[in-house]
């Protein structure tokens, strides 16, 4: 299957609606209520970097403090992000049947619950645990996001919604390690995830009491496991779907590589305070949300969703190339500037890279938005996750299993980007007459 069949009463023109059917009152007021739903989506989304970033400061702490080596370490953020993919694939058909409102607010709640008890760890086997449960858990805000978004809009528009959402998302990973190398100047580890229990219950509050549900009864699925399984092997089959689903998926590993590895390269080889390993991890991040800003405002609709994800995917290759040579001694001893320059270019690059991929890949799927933000996700986390581990294999020391990891990724995305979606056959279709991809 080529392209995935639209709804009831919708053209598409190489991914973008032409035509809508009539929305329902529900969708349509809750589009009313744009920036309120934009600010509820955008603080789902910023869950996941809370999650993770927050943390980072505190990695190299939490070695000592429950006598763990670094790679059980960096476990701890494995397993949540191995639960936040495996948990997309069960939320998002969840999606599809009961609507969007309570699989959320049950994910939300259990974790709440999962990350109280990982403040309470006394082991890293049991942070490890509990750390998989909080990602299975709020797997339920990164997918009915997304698919809120799908129900919600179209084409250009969503693009640009992807792209506005970055940036609030993006103000997460800026502040996110500022506020955990706060904690620990008062406090221990621990700390950081009682604030993140907090912030859950704020947000499980505020999703409560101000998302509307998006999607209306007419629009979902009666099917059990079996349907949804079916569905997602119609994406799946979707070879342009797949495409952008595995080149997202590679570009956010070689960005969790940087995640994961980072709090080591920056402050045990480079000798940076935790301090400081936060403003360098926040200025990153401010040229991912800046890129995604140029993105959102700039280029689309002035230049092809597909030609600013080349740009990207380009950007993060030439970024990674340069971080493997200055770590293996190419260029000599180099300090921790180049360093840094080489990762913030990659970051940046991410801004075009990631909604951009989202947005091609879920305009093809306006029927199953659920399942088809769960592949999404879950393709990003488990590569991640495989990522992970693979940074620290040849100790603390060293930096260039991070840069070779993040290289491999950026050539393995580019190539199923070229490979898989040909952005080259979908220039000349638009250019021409509409249909399915030859």
């Amino acid at each position: 299957m080529e392209r995935s069949m639209p709804e009831s009463g919708q053209k598409t023109t190489q991914g973008h609606i032409t035509e809508r059917a009539p929305e329902s009152i529900g969708t349509t007021a809750a589009r009313r209520t744009g920036l309120l739903v934009t600010l509820v989506l955008g603080g789902l989304t910023a869950l996941p970097p809370l999650s993770m970033d927050m943390y980072l400061p505190a990695l190299p702490e939490v070695t000592g403090a429950l006598n763990a080596p670094a790679a059980t370490v960096q476990l701890t953020l494995t397993a949540c992000l191995a639960g936040m993919a495996l948990g997309q694939l069960v939320v998002g058909p969840m999606s599809d049947k009961w609507g969007r409102r309570r699989p959320l607010l049950i994910g939300m709640i259990v974790y709440v619950l999962a990350t109280a008890v990982c403040a309470l760890a006394p082991t890293a086997e049991m942070l490890i645990g509990f750390r998989l449960l909080q990602g299975l858990a709020g797997a339920a805000g990164i997918v009915i996001a997304r698919a809120v978004v799908r129900d919600l809009y179209d084409g250009v528009e969503m693009a640009r919604f992807f792209s506005t959402l970055m940036l609030i998302s993006g103000v997460a990973p800026i502040i996110a390690p500022l506020i955990g190398g706060q904690i620990l100047r008062i406090t221990d580890w621990r700390g950081v995830f009682y604030v993140l229990t907090v912030i859950g219950v704020l947000l499980t509050l505020v999703v409560w009491r101000f998302l509307a549900e998006t999607l209306p009864p007419e629009r979902r699925h009666e099917g059990g496991v079996g349907q949804a399984l079916r569905t997602m092997k119609g994406l799946l089959a979707d070879r342009v779907f797949a495409g952008y689903m595995l080149t997202g998926g590679l570009a956010f590993a070689a960005l969790f590589a940087y995640i994961s590895a980072s709090p080591f390269v920056v402050q045990e080889i480079y000798g940076a305070s935790p301090q400081t390993f936060s403003l360098l991890f926040g200025l990153n991040s401010i040229g991912l949300v800046a890129v995604g800003q140029i993105n959102g405002k700039l280029l689309v609709g002035r230049v092809s969703l597909d030609k600013a994800l080349g740009w990207g995917l380009g950007t993060i290759l030439v970024s990674s190339l340069a971080l493997l040579l200055m770590t293996s001694g190419v260029f000599g001893e180099v300090g921790l500037v180049p360093v840094a320059a080489g990762l913030f270019v990659l970051m940046s690059a991410m801004g075009l890279a990631m909604p951009n991929t989202n947005a091609q890949a879920l305009m093809r799927t306006p029927h199953a938005a659920g399942s088809a933000s769960a592949l999404l996700g879950t393709t990003s986390f488990l590569v991640g996750a495989v990522a992970s581990p693979l940074v620290g294999i040849a100790g603390e020391h060293t930096a260039v299993p991070m840069a070779v990891v993040q290289l491999t990724c950026a050539v393995l995305a580019l190539t199923c980007f070229l490979g898989l979606c040909r952005p080259w056959q979908t220039a000349r279709t638009s250019a021409g007459a509409t249909g399915p991809d030859a």
